[in-house]
Protein backbone atom coordinates (compact mmCIF):
# COMPACT_ATOMS: atom_id res chain seq x y z
CA UNK A 1 0.00 0.00 0.00
CA UNK A 2 1.24 3.34 -0.52
CA UNK A 3 2.23 5.87 2.62
CA UNK A 4 0.34 9.24 2.74
CA UNK A 5 1.03 12.13 4.56
CA UNK A 6 -1.76 14.41 5.71
CA UNK A 7 -1.40 17.77 7.54
CA UNK A 8 -5.09 19.33 9.05
CA UNK A 9 -5.55 22.58 10.42
CA UNK A 10 -8.22 22.99 12.68
CA UNK A 11 -9.94 25.76 13.98
CA UNK A 12 -8.17 27.69 16.82
CA UNK A 13 -10.78 27.94 19.78
CA UNK A 14 -10.58 24.25 20.08
CA UNK A 15 -9.43 22.99 23.11
CA UNK A 16 -6.16 20.38 23.40
CA UNK A 17 -8.65 17.47 23.68
CA UNK A 18 -11.24 18.21 21.13
CA UNK A 19 -8.34 18.30 18.83
CA UNK A 20 -6.59 14.66 19.97
CA UNK A 21 -10.64 13.61 19.46
CA UNK A 22 -10.55 14.99 16.14
CA UNK A 23 -7.20 13.01 15.45
CA UNK A 24 -8.52 9.62 17.25
CA UNK A 25 -11.83 10.05 15.02
CA UNK A 26 -10.02 10.79 11.20
CA UNK A 27 -7.63 7.92 12.54
CA UNK A 28 -10.21 5.46 12.95
CA UNK A 29 -11.71 5.99 9.58
CA UNK A 30 -8.26 5.46 7.92
CA UNK A 31 -8.59 2.14 10.26
CA UNK A 32 -12.02 1.04 9.50
CA UNK A 33 -11.14 1.71 5.24
CA UNK A 34 -8.21 -0.70 5.17
CA UNK A 35 -5.55 1.31 6.71
CA UNK A 36 -3.28 2.32 9.35
CA UNK A 37 -2.07 5.20 10.69
CA UNK A 38 2.03 4.91 11.53
CA UNK A 39 2.62 8.24 13.41
CA UNK A 40 0.36 11.09 14.38
CA UNK A 41 2.08 14.37 15.62
CA UNK A 42 0.19 17.45 17.20
CA UNK A 43 2.07 20.80 16.57
CA UNK A 44 -0.47 22.93 18.47
CA UNK A 45 -1.53 25.77 17.94
CA UNK A 46 0.56 27.85 15.48
CA UNK A 47 -0.59 31.43 13.79
CA UNK A 48 -1.21 31.39 9.74
CA UNK A 49 0.22 33.27 7.20
CA UNK A 50 -3.25 34.61 5.96
CA UNK A 51 -6.96 34.70 7.38
CA UNK A 52 -8.91 31.45 6.92
CA UNK A 53 -12.48 31.58 7.35
CA UNK A 54 -11.91 35.01 9.59
CA UNK A 55 -9.17 32.69 12.21
CA UNK A 56 -5.69 33.84 12.23
CA UNK A 57 -4.44 30.90 14.17
CA UNK A 58 -5.23 26.85 14.00
CA UNK A 59 -4.37 24.03 15.85
CA UNK A 60 -2.22 21.60 13.20
CA UNK A 61 -1.82 18.13 13.12
CA UNK A 62 -0.19 15.25 11.13
CA UNK A 63 -1.48 11.98 10.60
CA UNK A 64 1.37 9.54 8.21
CA UNK A 65 -0.34 6.52 7.21
CA UNK A 66 -0.34 3.34 5.24
CA UNK A 67 -3.01 3.25 3.35
CA UNK A 68 -4.88 2.52 0.16
CA UNK A 69 -6.50 5.12 -2.07
CA UNK A 70 -9.86 4.43 -0.86
CA UNK A 71 -8.92 5.38 2.76
CA UNK A 72 -6.93 8.42 1.84
CA UNK A 73 -10.54 9.45 -0.42
CA UNK A 74 -12.82 8.82 3.05
CA UNK A 75 -10.74 10.95 5.08
CA UNK A 76 -10.37 14.01 2.31
CA UNK A 77 -14.07 13.57 2.27
CA UNK A 78 -14.55 13.32 5.83
CA UNK A 79 -12.31 16.33 6.56
CA UNK A 80 -14.37 18.79 4.40
CA UNK A 81 -17.43 17.81 5.77
CA UNK A 82 -16.18 18.44 9.05
CA UNK A 83 -16.97 22.11 10.38
CA UNK A 84 -13.89 21.88 12.85
CA UNK A 85 -11.46 21.38 9.85
CA UNK A 86 -10.12 24.73 8.20
CA UNK A 87 -7.77 23.16 5.48
CA UNK A 88 -5.87 19.76 5.41
CA UNK A 89 -3.13 18.44 2.77
CA UNK A 90 -2.55 15.29 1.77
CA UNK A 91 0.72 14.19 -0.26
CA UNK A 92 1.90 11.13 -1.13
CA UNK A 93 5.52 10.15 0.07
CA UNK A 94 7.90 7.04 -0.54
CA UNK A 95 8.86 6.20 2.78
CA UNK A 96 7.82 6.57 6.18
CA UNK A 97 10.37 8.80 8.17
CA UNK A 98 9.42 7.70 12.02
CA UNK A 99 11.37 10.62 13.63
CA UNK A 100 9.97 13.82 14.26
CA UNK A 101 9.32 16.37 11.56
CA UNK A 102 11.13 19.76 11.19
CA UNK A 103 8.19 21.61 12.73
CA UNK A 104 8.66 19.45 16.00
CA UNK A 105 12.66 19.96 16.13
CA UNK A 106 12.75 23.31 15.59
CA UNK A 107 9.76 23.39 18.40
CA UNK A 108 12.21 21.65 20.59
CA UNK A 109 15.25 23.71 19.92
CA UNK A 110 13.30 26.92 20.93
CA UNK A 111 12.02 25.74 23.80
CA UNK A 112 16.24 25.06 24.89
CA UNK A 113 17.04 28.75 24.43
CA UNK A 114 17.14 30.68 27.09
CA UNK A 115 14.36 32.44 28.11
CA UNK A 116 14.66 36.14 28.30
CA UNK A 117 14.01 36.17 32.19
CA UNK A 118 16.93 34.05 32.61
CA UNK A 119 19.35 36.42 31.79
CA UNK A 120 21.27 38.81 34.14
CA UNK A 121 19.89 42.29 34.78
CA UNK A 122 22.14 45.03 33.74
CA UNK A 123 22.23 47.06 37.05
CA UNK A 124 25.70 46.81 36.95
CA UNK A 125 25.69 50.88 34.98
CA UNK A 126 26.91 52.44 38.26
CA UNK A 127 29.55 54.55 36.18
CA UNK A 128 27.17 56.43 33.88
CA UNK A 129 25.68 59.59 35.65
CA UNK A 130 21.75 59.01 36.12
CA UNK A 131 19.40 60.92 34.47
CA UNK A 132 17.38 62.44 37.16
CA UNK A 133 20.99 64.58 38.01
CA UNK A 134 21.53 66.29 34.92
CA UNK A 135 20.37 69.75 34.38
CA UNK A 136 16.46 70.08 33.32
CA UNK A 137 15.39 72.36 30.21
CA UNK A 138 12.04 74.04 31.80
CA UNK A 139 9.39 75.63 30.04
CA UNK A 140 9.97 78.73 31.58
CA UNK A 141 13.85 78.74 30.45
CA UNK A 142 11.99 78.34 27.40
CA UNK A 143 9.93 81.31 27.23
CA UNK A 144 12.88 83.81 28.83
CA UNK A 145 14.86 82.87 25.76
CA UNK A 146 12.62 83.19 23.60
CA UNK A 147 11.86 86.52 24.49
CA UNK A 148 15.21 87.67 24.90
CA UNK A 149 15.94 86.79 20.76
CA UNK A 150 12.89 89.31 19.76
Amino acid sequence: MPFYESVIIARQDLSTQQVEALTEQMTAVVNDNGGKVEKTEQWGLRSMAYKINKNRKGHYFQLTMDAPAAALFELERQLRLHEDVLRSLSLRIDAIDMEPSAILVAKSSRDDRPRRDDRPRRDDRDDRPRRDDRPRFNDSDAASESKGEE
